[in-house]
């Protein structure tokens, strides 16, 4: 099963920060280790919202509206594409890109693929 992985934004990611060299190393471990272990299909990461423009089509009106977007708490800041066996796999592993950081907030979201997935339970 493919999971996508989306870290949320803070105010670091928003002005355009980067890690220091100390998050940079054990991301860089993490990587690799996620490589070696074959599920990671995909990550990046992206720029301030700043660099963004939303696209609503809404009773057939565009409407563009460009960066930056304020509610850094819906943003996301970067992602990534495992490909699992299970729900709880995906968020083994999103535990460990979280702790590479020290402090995190992560959603993560089932890709469809062949079939629907069930429907959420209450």
């Amino acid at each position: 099963m493919k999971f996508m992985v989306m870290s949320r934004a803070d105010k670091h990611s928003e002005a355009g920060e980067f890690p220091g060299p100390e998050v940079t190393a054990r991301m860089m471990t993490f990587m690799q280790e996620v490589a070696e272990a074959g599920i990671l299909v995909t990550a990046e990461g992206l720029t301030p919202s700043a660099l963004g423009a939303r696209v609503k089509l809404s009773n057939g009106k565009v409407t563009v509206t460009d960066g930056p977007f304020t509610e850094t708490k819906e943003l996301i800041a970067s992602f990534a594409i495992l490909n699992v066996a299970s729900k709880e796999e995906a968020i083994r592993w999103t535990t460990k890109w979280a702790q590479v950081f020290g402090e995190m907030e992560c959603e993560i979201r089932p890709i469809f693929e062949d079939a629907p997935p069930p429907p959420p339970t209450a």
